[in-house]
C-alpha cells in the first residue's frame, strides 16, 4: 500500500518506499515501478522529478498537463526546495561543504555518475552535519541541479560516501541493505493556488534502525 501525503485534482504526493523504482526497470521487465501504481489508482499521472530505486521519501506528481508544465518549471528553475538526509561512512571534518565537482552520468558497466572536469555537467549539493555518530555522520545535503546519483557521487568525492554504498566506494555493512539516503522535505509552489507547501517525509524503518545502532 502506497503512502499517500497529499491528494488534489493536480497534484499528488507520496512517500516513496525504498527499492521500488519510479519508471520501468530495465533489468527486471515485469517488476512492479511505482508509476504504474499510481496510474492503476488515479488514472495518467506526469512524474516532475526521480528518485533513485532505492532511496526513500517525498516525491510529488502531476495530474494534469498544466500542473506538470508548472512544475516542471520550478524544478528547471531551481525553485523547488529538495531536502535529504543521508548517513555518511566516516566523520566529516567539516560542519558544512558544498560540492561543486562536474558530473558525468552513465559511465561503464555499473552506470555509474562520475567526476569529469572535462565532460560532465554542472553540479552542487550542499552539505551539511546534522549528528555525528559512531564513525559515522548523519548529515542533510541540499542539491542545488539534479544529476543522477548527485547526492551518492558527491558524497564519494568528498570522501565519505552513503552509508552501504558500494557502488561509491563504502564497505559492506550490515547496518542497511541499501544507500542509506532519504528524501526528507520537498517545497514547491502548488500550481493552481500559488501557495507555497512544504511535504515531509519521516524516516523508514530502516534508516531509523541504522541510526539507532550508530548512537555513541
Amino acid at each position: 500500500m502506497l503512502n499517500i501525503i497529499h491528494l488534489d485534482k493536480h497534484i499528488l504526493v507520496l512517500d516513496k518506499p525504498a527499492g521500488l523504482p519510479v519508471l520501468p526497470d530495465g533489468w527486471e521487465k515485469g517488476a512492479p515501478y511505482l508509476v504504474r501504481m499510481l496510474e492503476e489508482q488515479f488514472s495518467k499521472i506526469r512524474v516532475v522529478h526521480r528518485l533513485d530505486k532505492f532511496t526513500s521519501g517525498v516525491m510529488v506528481f502531476a495530474r494534469t498537463a498544466e500542473g506538470h508544465r508548472e512544475l516542471n518549471r520550478q524544478f528547471e528553475r531551481r525553485e523547488a526546495e529538495k531536502t535529504y538526509h543521508a548517513i555518511l561512512v566516516g566523520i566529516p571534518a567539516w560542519e558544512e561543504k558544498t560540492a561543486k565537482h562536474p558530473l558525468r552520468a552513465d559511465v561503464g558497466h555499473s552506470h555509474r555518475t562520475v567526476v569529469d572536469f572535462k565532460r560532465g555537467k554542472t553540479a552542487e549539493t550542499r552539505f551539511k552535519v546534522v549528528k555525528r555518530l559512531a564513525g559515522h555522520g548523519l548529515v542533510e545535503a541540499s542539491p542545488r541541479t539534479g544529476r543522477t546519483h548527485q547526492i551518492r557521487a558527491h558524497a564519494a568525492a568528498l570522501g565519505h560516501p552513503l552509508l552501504a554504498d558500494v557502488l561509491y566506494g563504502a564497505p559492506s555493512t550490515d547496518l542497511i541493505a541499501r544507500p542509506a539516503l532519504h528524501a526528507l522535505s520537498l517545497a514547491f509552489v502548488h500550481p493552481e493556488s500559488v501557495e507555497r507547501l512544504t511535504f515531509t517525509a519521516p524516516y523508514p524503518g530502516d534508516f531509523a534502525e541504522a541510526l539507532e545502532r550508530l548512537k555513541v
